[in-house]
């Protein structure tokens, strides 16, 4: 059966760790072409020879997105390597500290900016012209943080409420060309980011945030990306402009309800994908928690 990206060419940029990895992998078993963009650092080889293993066509850009050359250099590659671009799937991006904001540092500052807002400039850029020619699709990694905030990291909030008034702009002028424009806006998400094991978030943290769910617990990378599929589809030709909000009612919630869910319910499910690198994001980054 004819999977629903069949001909279509993806750049997913962050494709190394955590939802990154499960979109790559979700495109490839749905027919996608896909040139998968990382860090020097990040695991982006592995999880390219992950899908080739399983049948599917795929080549590696490696560097920075948010440095002009490097985003220009994706792109220019992915066109040469597959000869067209349907899907740009910005999801590269960092969660690199825990603190209130005066106590914030400046260089953390810096590189939240870099990497979650000119990244998504810089390759949406690059990518509308291929895309007008194909009338293709931008997606990019909002959050629920961009609509309520994030508290002790108000600069990661700051920075997802630019995609997301972004995305809007790029969905209302490029819709002359047919090119659709939207945001998933993930919850907390079962990667290195939500774990005070592998991230800057203490333990109080960790339980408030999935208790700030009306699920009752994290989503996981795969659930994601059977967003992200369907908004690169055709089945989401009339979506454009969208919010769409895949973060277990987090946007919704109030005092604490995912306290009241039962282990039953709460439950994350199986994957599907073969999944290596979903706690790993944070590997080799500077992740601070300056609440203490």
């Amino acid at each position: 059966m004819a999977g629903r990206l069949d001909g279509k060419v993806a750049i997913i940029t962050g494709a190394g760790t955590g939802i990154g990895e499960a979109i790559a992998h979700k495109f490839a078993r749905e027919g996608a072409r896909l040139m998968l963009a990382g860090l020097r650092d990040d695991p982006v080889e592995d999880v390219a020879r992950s899908i080739r293993e399983n049948g599917g066509e795929v080549a590696v850009c490696s560097g920075n997105v948010s440095h002009e050359q490097t985003a220009h250099d994706c792109v220019d590659k992915t066109i040469d390597h597959f000869g067209r671009l349907d899907v740009l799937v910005n999801n590269a991006g960092v969660f690199l500290e825990v603190a209130e904001c005066q106590d914030y540092s400046v260089p953390a500052f810096d590189v939240t900016v870099l990497n979650n807002v000119r990244s998504v400039f810089l390759m949406t850029k690059f990518a509308l012209p291929h895309l007008q020619r194909t009338r293709g699709v931008v997606l990019s990694a909002g959050s629920e943080s961009g609509h309520m905030g994030e508290g002790n990291n108000a600069p990661y909030g700051g920075t997802k409420g630019f995609v997301h008034a972004f995305m809007k702009g790029v969905a209302f002028e490029q819709g002359k060309y047919g090119v659709r424009a939207n945001c998933v806006c993930p919850g907390p998400i079962d990667t290195a980011w939500t774990h005070k094991e592998t991230g800057p978030m203490d333990e109080q943290m960790e339980q408030m945030t999935v208790a700030g769910t009306v699920l009752g617990r994290r989503g996981t990378p795969e659930e994601m990306a059977n967003v992200y599929a369907f908004l690169a589809s055709d089945e989401a030709s009339y979506v454009t402009g969208a919010l769409w909000y895949a973060d277990g009612g987090t946007t919704i919630a109030k005092g604490g309800p995912g306290r009241q869910v039962p282990s039953t319910i709460a439950e994350q499910p199986q994957p599907t994908l073969p999944l290596e690198h979903s706690h790993d994001g944070l590997r080799n980054k500077q992740a601070k928690n300056r609440l203490h």
